[in-house]
């Protein structure tokens, strides 16, 4: 069980906080490996919108979406990670949902930065009590009577447009274009048509380029993160209105594809942590491989450190690089 969590519940179990016994209970953001405080009743609805941890939750046998729905729920848990919009994202959505005057319990970790928000949030509301354990934070509060304009202000600031593009939240690069990215589409090979598919799209970027650039008959894009895929839905349709396009909510590492196709852009997760993970993009061209057509070509950016020249060695007739620059390099791979 995370740190977030053992956190989350330590109000709970150590009699700080009521556990509530029937009504119903919002939980946003937990993950893989969730349970409950013991004597948690009523009806619990979890709300995760990456693909992975959504999956194990439902397995595990809770009723979990991968956006909030509905109000006047009774109480919120409200699991808090590494981004400050998502978490600022993921508060507002509680007292959004929670009926007036219910509890809202919110945890993460200090390394997180945990302490810092908790304080920022109690300059915005009245705070009813706060602990600190298990490496992290957790403070508690009853939903006001009203939501204050400053108050919506503060916790529900615009997403950050760069060069016209929407992104999410918590997803990859959400604060506009990342350098890798920028890096492939300015080298991809003039010759690029058919059937295209976006690897980890995140919010659509290299997918609008390739709508630009070239005559493609279709673009799929493929994303873990549900907010993001969202994101990328509004980007296409915003501009690259002309080409027909799919969107799949897809974990592509445990998760296989129907489709095949021409080309494959990539620019793939490299880690789920803080830690470098180089075997999800391993994973991940293997996956690309056997989606392309014969003949049909992956070209993906990464770090310059992650080897991932052996991958595409043992997965494609054909590979190079296309080029580099002091943070990123450009391979690609024809099968």
């Amino acid at each position: 069980m995370n740190e977030t969590l053992r956190t989350l519940l330590f109000p709970f179990e150590r009699g700080l906080l009521d556990t509530p016994a029937d009504g119903r209970s919002l939980v946003l953001g937990p993950g893989a490996g969730f349970r409950l405080p013991g004597g948690f009743g009523g009806t619990l609805t979890l709300v995760q919108g990456f693909r992975p941890d959504h999956q194990a939750l439902a397995h595990a046998g809770f009723e979990v979406a991968a956006e909030a729905t509905g109000e006047n729920y009774d109480n919120a848990l409200v699991l808090l990670g590494r981004h400050r919009r998502e978490n600022e994202a993921r508060l507002m959505e509680a007292m959004t949902r929670v009926r007036p005057g219910g509890l809202i319990v919110a945890a993460g970790t200090k390394k997180d930065g945990a302490g810092s928000f908790r304080k920022r949030i109690e300059t915005l509301l009245p705070i009813t009590g706060h602990a600190s354990k298990y490496h992290g934070i957790v403070f508690w509060f009853d939903r006001p009577d009203a939501i204050a304009e400053e108050l919506v202000a503060a916790l529900q600031a615009g997403a950050p447009a760069a060069d016209g593009f929407r992104t999410a939240p918590g997803g990859f690069s959400d604060d506009g274009v990342d350098r890798g990215s920028r890096l492939l589409a300015d080298n991809l090979p003039d010759d690029i048509k058919g059937h295209v598919a976006d690897f980890g799209a995140g919010w659509g970027y290299l997918s609008v380029m390739v709508a630009k650039r070239f005559p493609v008959a279709q673009i799929d894009l493929y994303e873990a993160h549900h907010g993001s895929l969202e994101a990328a839905r509004h980007n296409m349709a915003q501009m690259a209105a002309g080409t027909p396009c799919r969107f799949f909510w897809r974990d592509l590492a445990s998760e296989p594809t129907e489709t095949r196709y021409d080309t494959i852009v990539m620019n793939p997760p490299f880690h789920t942590g803080r830690a470098a993970e180089p075997d999800i993009g391993k994973t991940l061209i293997a996956r690309a491989a056997k989606a392309l057509k014969p003949g049909g070509r992956l070209f993906l950016v990464a770090n310059r450190p992650l080897p991932y020249e052996g991958a595409m060695e043992a997965c494609f007739s054909r590979h190079g690089e296309i080029c580099r620059d002091s943070a990123f390099k450009v391979l690609w791979g024809k099968r």
